[in-house]
């Protein structure tokens, strides 16, 4: 499986995400200013409602920016069975005999991917598998607390 087309994948939802928000955004804003929220009374908020829908609108916006750029800034290499787990490693993660692929990311965590017929799950660094298996090699075993249990993890395979 080429990583370039996780990365690439991950990239196009962001992508496509953006562009909605941002004519969503312009939609919001011209709605705001048209003569249609003039306010009818002292109890009339629609413009008020309408200018914090524009603003979190524009926050989202710049969250996704700065995602678009976290995605494209991750490093495209192989690793070797010996190299410590990192940012862009795609990794295969056993936990209670069944392995999963994981691709390592600094967001995006929780994107499930069908990428040349295998499920892959994007998992951030920041997310408690994610964190655990940094700097982790092949063989190499970590715990994760879950609100019901702990579970071991063993890394299987690293790409």
């Amino acid at each position: 499986m080429e990583k370039s087309k996780i990365i690439k994948c991950l990239i196009d939802a962001v992508k496509k995400e953006l562009d909605a928000i941002q004519s969503e955004a312009q939609t919001t804003k011209k709605y705001r200013e048209s003569e249609d929220l003039k306010s009818e009374g002292k109890y009339d908020t629609r413009s008020i409602e309408a200018g914090y829908l524009a603003a979190g609108q524009l926050q989202r916006v710049e969250e996704l920016k700065l995602e678009l750029q976290m995605l494209e800034e991750i490093p495209s290499r192989e690793f070797s069975p010996n190299d410590p787990i990192a940012i862009g490693a795609l990794v295969e993660i056993e936990y209670n005999k069944q392995s999963r692929n994981y691709f390592i990311s600094p967001t995006a965590g929780g994107t499930m991917l069908q990428i040349d017929g295998e499920t892959v799950l994007v998992i951030s660094v920041f997310s408690p598998i994610g964190n655990e298996a940094l700097d982790l090699k092949v063989g190499d075993s970590f715990e994760v607390q879950t609100p019901k249990e702990v579970r071991e993890y063993t890394i299987r395979k690293l790409c």
